[in-house]
């Protein structure tokens, strides 16, 4: 440390300085050979030959720095005071164009996905995250959306340079609907070219519409019967029976029936309804099962008696907890307790059992011990206005909407309904949280 401090301060103007200088530059190369000449003459050379040997290996290293500084020279500017200063390093102009485009994704709602040509992932916003989960820069496209409709749109458009659209659903956990979208970037300074794939989400559309032609649909099928029946028996009180009493103590009783069963039929259409515009918004309130069945029981307790039928409760001491809504809660236990009521009245009793809590799962079942369901009517039980026995369901005043609501809210619990029956000896459903 002290020969070099002295060496930097010694006065370059004299010989032994400029020689001092000079052998300190290269006393790297010149302990290296006196190194290697100390192992030549161990091994027993002549002395001259050995210091012939170090002044030719000085010489080459001599000859090879001074062809390094001279290449060197040739890009850079050297003065006899001159002082080499690194360079800083310049900002990324690619890193900084991606960051901005980053930030434009992080500020939309809706899902977007940033491709290169060759369909890999650059770039994901908090939305995408959401749906598709953390996806890593460069991951290919097809593994991580698995739907061949939107992965051939993308490739169709990178093929032909222009913007494509399509339509994508999801089945679960709820149906959903996307207009999946991808377009080109403008040039940028990344350095290749960008595409911008985005997902619309229009479920809520889409269920508005449905909603309102199936309205259309099932009210007018289901309303025609009725009204024709409202419409004979007014001709026939303006008519042939306009002076009869009796009859129209009769009819006006048939007629008041038609119109309670409209009623009932429009107001089951109503909730199926904004049942199916809520389908995707899990409940995120808590309800206790057990003090909720046997309120149902207790609003039931006078049809039951009138049709002859016990309802039997098995209910644990302790609390049942689930997440969901309490009104609709109450609608899924009083269809399948009714329904079990009406249409298992043979077997005079009707059982409503509630397990698990806890960490164990909840289950809720109700047996009836009436006729039972033919086997190929049980899967499609859950279908609007479909009825195993179509007589015996109006005779009981029922729209065939029941278990249809039913389902819709168990399928927004994210709950599911196992129907088994045999015939003969009853049906049990049970409802699974």
């Amino acid at each position: 440390m002290l020969a070099r401090e002295w060496v930097a301060v010694s006065d370059q103007r004299t010989g032994f300085g400029w020689l001092a200088a000079q052998l300190w530059g290269v006393r790297v190369l010149i302990a290296s050979a006196v190194f290697v000449g100390f192992m030549i003459w161990l091994a027993g050379l002549h002395l001259g030959w050995v210091s012939f040997t170090v002044l030719l290996l000085v010489i080459a290293g001599l000859l090879r720095t001074d062809r390094r500084m001279v290449e060197t020279g040739r890009t850079m500017a050297v003065g006899p005071s001159a002082v080499a200063v690194p360079e800083t390093p310049s900002a990324d102009p690619h890193r900084q164009e991606l960051a901005a485009v980053a930030a434009v994704l992080g500020a939309l709602d809706a899902p977007a996905i940033l491709l290169s040509s060759r369909e890999a992932i650059k770039l994901q916003n908090r939305a995408a995250e959401a749906i598709f989960g953390v996806i890593p820069a460069g991951s290919d496209l097809a593994g991580r959306i698995r739907a061949p409709g939107i992965l051939d749109m993308v490739r169709d458009a990178i093929a032909a340079g222009q913007p494509r659209e399509t339509e994508h659903a999801e089945r679960l956990p709820s149906e959903t609907v996307y207009v999946v979208r991808v377009a080109p970037l403008a040039e940028t300074a990344i350095g290749e070219p960008l595409w911008l794939l985005t997902f619309r989400d229009v479920s809520q559309a889409r269920r508005i519409d449905r909603m309102r032609s199936d309205f259309i649909a099932n009210a007018s099928h289901e309303l025609r019967t009725p009204l024709a029946s409202l419409r004979g028996f007014i001709e026939t009180l303006q008519g042939p029976a306009k002076n009869d009493v009796k009859a129209h103590d009769r009819f006006l009783g048939i007629m008041h029936e038609q119109a309670t069963r409209m009623s009932r039929l429009v107001d089951d259409l109503l909730s199926l309804s904004r049942l199916e515009l809520r389908s995707n918004l899990t409940p995120d309130q808590t309800v206790d099962l057990v003090p909720l069945i046997a309120h149902v029981r207790d609003s039931l307790q006078p049809l039951a008696s009138d049709l002859g039928v016990e309802i039997a409760l098995a209910l644990p001491t302790h609390a049942v907890v689930v997440n969901g809504d309490r009104d609709e809660l109450v609608e899924v236990m009083e269809n399948l307790i009714e329904n079990a009521c009406k249409y298992g009245q043979e077997g005079k009793r009707v059982d409503v059992a509630l397990t698990g809590g806890g960490d164990a799962p909840v289950e809720l079942s109700v047996t009836d011990y009436g006729p039972g369901i033919p086997p190929e009517h049980v899967p499609r039980i859950t279908e609007r206005f479909y009825r195993v026995n179509v007589e015996a369901s109006r005779s009981k005043k029922g729209t065939g909407l029941g278990l249809a609501i039913v389902k819709h809210i168990l399928t927004r619990h994210r709950a599911r309904l196992v129907v088994k029956s045999e015939v003969g000896k009853g049906t049990v459903f049970t409802v699974r949280f």
